[in-house]
């Protein structure tokens, strides 16, 4: 067998060569609860992500392959909990790529992280041979605060799932630029402090949280019913899509349940503390969009409630879906 682009797509296929290859050689406590971030006792409880960005284009209509790198690293350690506060960048430059391009987005990079309130305090760079392309790795630690413990196994049966906006905008938004078609659809790619911080500044116990990345909703929801060991069940009629990016998904064909985002996330919370937390969520610039999409009850697997009313199971994205997005 070989490596496919398959490998690449956060779904099915991704999950059998982390587990076949990585989680085999690399097992340990810490790895094997596969959350977005490593939780690590140092002096305290910190998070500790690392991240490998290859969008193309580079640049593109929200943002750049700089601000994606930022946002993607800090999002991961706000998802458990952790306020982010440092980071290292790796680059990797192909031969023939302009230095104005990548000026720009070194400083594009440099603001992100000023508005995340991280610090880059290393990195390495390297060139090859190419035809002018840009890949970005980045590493972060942010701490936790003693009286957080975000994680799919605090899920219970009743919470609620929340999920911060519209879904699917990342990825039209690239697969447009790729295709050429003009449209007006922008990238989400954002930092989510504004809503974590939100949340847990009022209080609300947060039981897990994710961003919803490469695989889509459908991947991330299937990860945390197996890591919660509970059936999650969604309604297709409340989950938020833009009008544009919808038409736009209709036409090649995609569903918005497994398209690539880079600035939304789901929170898992108690139904009592749910409405509030929505409220909390819709106040800020990154959940203006939110809306309560489903809930945890007694069971297995991942379901979805149709517009008809008709319930089938949601698998994780299975192939290739869209590579290259993040």
């Amino acid at each position: 067998m070989k490596i496919t682009m398959a490998h690449g797509s956060g779904g099915k296929t991704s999950a059998e060569l982390m587990s076949s290859i990585f989680g085999k050689h690399f097992k340990n406590s810490v790895l094997d609860k596969l959350e977005d971030a490593a939780v690590l006792e140092l002096n305290g409880k910190a998070a500790f992500s690392t991240d490998s960005f290859v969008v193309t284009p580079v640049i593109f209509k929200g943002g750049d392959i700089g601000k994606l790198s930022v946002c993607g690293t800090a999002n991961d350690l706000l998802m458990m909990g952790a306020e982010p506060k440092y980071m290292t960048c790796g680059f990797i430059l192909e031969e023939g790529l302009d230095i104005s391009v990548l000026e720009q987005i070194v400083a594009s990079m440099a603001a992100q992280a000023r508005e995340a309130g991280v610090m880059i305090v290393a990195g390495d760079t390297k060139v090859v041979e190419g035809s002018g392309g840009l890949y970005i790795n980045t590493s972060g630690i942010g701490l936790i605060p003693q009286d957080r413990d975000v994680s799919a196994a605090n899920c219970r049966p009743g919470d609620k799932i929340l999920l911060s906006g519209n879904l699917g905008d990342h990825h039209a938004c690239i697969l447009s630029a790729r295709m050429e078609i003009e449209n007006n659809i922008t990238s989400d790619c954002g930092c989510l402090s504004d809503i974590t911080e939100a949340l847990f500044a009022a209080g609300i116990q947060v039981k897990t949280m994710r961003d919803v990345t490469r695989g889509g909703l459908g991947t991330i929801l299937n990860e945390i019913a197996d890591a919660s060991g509970h059936r999650i069940q969604l309604s297709e009629e409340s989950i938020p899509v833009d009008d544009e990016v919808r038409g736009f998904a209709d036409i090649l064909g995609l569903d918005p349940l497994y398209m690539g985002n880079e600035g939304k996330m789901i929170a898992i919370v108690p139904e009592a503390q749910a409405e509030q937390a929505l409220a909390l969520m819709r106040q800020t610039e990154h959940g203006k969009n939110a809306a309560m999409i489903g809930e945890v009850t007694e069971g297995a697997g991942t379901f979805i409630t149709t517009r008809l009313g008709g319930s089938r199971v949601l698998d994780a994205l299975y192939g290739e879906g869209l590579p290259r997005i993040c």
